[in-house]
């Protein structure tokens, strides 16, 4: 068992990271509103980057997570890894304490412009590179997914739980695929093509998507990087890591290797599988490759 650092008691931690998870969806929610009202857009919008967007939100949700963290365990020995940080300085971010919070103050960026309502906040506290508390806020559902170790509950505001359904035991080609609304491309676009799933669903944040498997609403996500374009980093990936993981889903490489989080550019490259079921996961990263590999989609 995981021993959290001295003078952390779990239940404590997670009932402050509840509250300042909600703290976070009013500041997101603030935001939205503001948006859906095109004569203040460009007051929320904060570059003119279409490929990675960066808005008040991002920024005012980073500084109150990281502003509540630090004032509350003021002597814990742990960093803090943000994606709004490390666009600012890369060369002072790194993972250098055992424990690390890893931090994606919003998550579908795009879809939080674009009104979709497919966003998320990301919030993760690894141990040794690996994730071990996860926190995945879904402001427009309403929803608080919260891991640790084994343990997962979804609760709206109010504390009322929601139920799990994962689907398990579904051939490939029975399975509803979650994809990205945002970030498609060709290679991947190719695949889905030669599986033949039954259905596809397109939304934004990978938060987002792994909520919606462990809903039972899907049952697979692939994450397609090309070599030579964008991939999704540690942040994008950590917290819904954990909490797939704690339902009993998987995260892993198309090859069933573990994620390897901590690495100098915090990238997530390559082909990642999202599945519903951990005892079926290696079968189904199998059978994509097979795929891959008989139709030459992917050098692998």
């Amino acid at each position: 068992m995981i021993k959290l650092p001295s003078g952390i008691n779990i239940q404590n931690l997670i009932n402050d990271l509840r509250v300042l998870s909600w703290e976070a969806a009013e500041v997101l929610l603030h935001y939205s509103k503001i948006l859906k009202d095109s004569n203040f857009k460009s007051n929320i919008l904060k570059n003119v980057d279409s490929e990675d967007p960066v808005t008040l939100a991002d920024l005012k949700v980073n500084e109150v997570i990281i502003k509540r963290i630090n004032n509350k365990y003021k002597n814990i020995s742990w960093g803090i890894l943000s994606e709004e940080n490390v666009k600012v300085s890369f060369e002072n971010s790194h993972y250098d304490n055992d424990w690390m919070w890893i931090l994606d103050p919003l998550d579908g960026t795009k879809d939080f412009i674009q009104g979709t309502g497919n966003y998320a906040m990301h919030l993760a506290l690894s141990y040794k590179k690996n994730p071990y508390i996860g926190i995945v806020l879904i402001p427009d559902k309403e929803e608080l997914w919260i891991a640790y170790g084994d343990n997962l509950r979804c609760e709206k505001k109010d504390g009322t739980k929601l139920e799990t359904t994962l689907s398990r035991n579904k051939s490939l080609q029975a399975m509803t695929l979650v994809t990205s609304k945002n970030h498609r491309n060709e290679t991947l676009k190719n695949l889905i093509q030669k599986i033949h799933f039954n259905k596809v669903l397109e939304m934004g944040s990978i938060g987002c998507k792994i909520a919606s498997i462990i809903r039972g609403e899907s049952d697979l996500y692939i994450c397609l990087s090309l070599p030579d374009g964008s991939c999704p980093k540690d942040w994008d990936f950590a917290a819904p890591h954990a909490i797939l993981k704690a339902a009993g889903g998987a995260i892993t490489t198309i090859d069933n290797k573990e994620l390897d989080y901590g690495k100098s550019n915090f990238k997530q490259s390559g082909i990642i599988i999202a599945s519903g079921s951990a005892k079926g996961h290696e079968r189904l990263c199998l059978e994509i490759k097979e795929i891959i590999e008989k139709y030459a989609i992917f050098p692998l």
